[in-house]
């Protein structure tokens, strides 16, 4: 055998470089828009089994995706950690008052929990919407949660519009977008209805969390028990996030640690739509396995034809 340099061939030259340029790609995060030209639709799927519990460790051929009842071929999957960008919005109305303390210790929770590409602000709405930081959004956990304690307060309920300005500042962000909203009552004033609000995060394609609370409180004159306004449910269902109705203020921690978990649990997969008529689709996620349950954004606008 000799001892010299090893003279390689113009094809394994070739061979090589392929396997570098191979090995480049796949350490580089994974979020395809176009593929050979063809707008792939990303779905973030949550699974469940019977008991609730998340099913972290599916395959491709678990999964199958019907586009106006059209069942799809699946062209991409994922069954690793996306970073999010998410605005974790509190009602902070005079109802919230006696719980205050324990809903910024859950919020704290979740924050505690953002793994180190995933970025954040925090927010706050009664009479008035705030959110912080004012700039970009930041991925600093402590500073975040010190964000927490410069919110303010107020007496109306404006849900819809909080979940619209929460919307808004997602706008333009790439990747996985998050609102992650708690409140304990309904709707007392907006400017935007909450159809509004649909269809704003149907087109930026913003995944809503929502968390419900059933309260008692002192309204000034009597003892009065708050009900979670009834969209909560529809925000998340329709865009493939979570709703929480909660019925004592102790769950508040454990449920946005769940969010957390789940946000961190997700596959990923996608198709390429066939038909291009820039209107509204009905989607579906199934799993096959029996005894699971997907949940994935029930709708998406499809391209336009060329």
């Amino acid at each position: 055998m000799p001892n010299g340099p090893t003279t390689r061939t113009p094809a394994a030259i070739v061979l090589a470089t392929c396997f570098a340029a191979g090995v480049i790609v796949a350490q580089q995060p994974q979020t395809p828009v176009f593929r050979s030209g063809t707008e792939i639709v990303d779905l973030y799927v949550t699974v469940t089994d019977q008991n609730g519990r998340l099913v972290p460790s599916l395959f491709q051929e678990d999964f199958e995706i019907l586009d106006e009842g059209e069942v799809q071929e699946i062209v991409l999957f994922e069954n690793e950690v996306r970073p999010i960008t998410v605005v974790v919005m509190l009602d902070t109305s005079a109802s919230m008052t006696p719980s205050l303390d324990l809903l910024m210790a859950g919020a704290e929770q979740f924050i505690i929990r953002m793994l180190p590409d995933d970025r954040g602000k925090v927010g706050a709405f009664n009479d008035k919407i705030q959110i912080l930081p004012a700039g970009e959004f930041i991925g600093d956990r402590d500073a975040l949660i010190r964000e927490l304690d410069r919110l303010q307060f107020g007496n109306p309920t404006r849900l819809y519009d909080a979940i619209g300005a929460s919307i808004d500042a997602l706008h333009g962000i790439e990747g996985r977008k998050v609102a992650l909203v708690f409140t304990d009552g309904e709707d007392t004033q907006h400017a935007i209805g909450w159809r509004d609000v649909l269809d704003k995060a149907r087109v930026d394609e913003v995944m809503i969390y929502t968390i419900g609370l059933e309260s008692d409180y002192f309204n000034g004159v009597r003892q009065v028990r708050s009900r979670p306004d009834g969209r909560l449910k529809t925000f998340a269902e329709e865009t493939g996030g979570g709703y929480f109705e909660l019925k004592d203020t102790d769950d508040l921690g454990p449920t946005f640690t769940r969010v957390a978990q789940e946000l961190h649990s997700q596959y990923v997969v996608g198709f390429a739509p066939s038909v291009h008529d820039g209107k509204l689709h009905e989607l579906e996620v199934r799993v096959r396995q029996r005894g699971m349950t997907a949940r994935a954004r029930k709708t998406y606008i499809a391209p336009s034809a060329p």
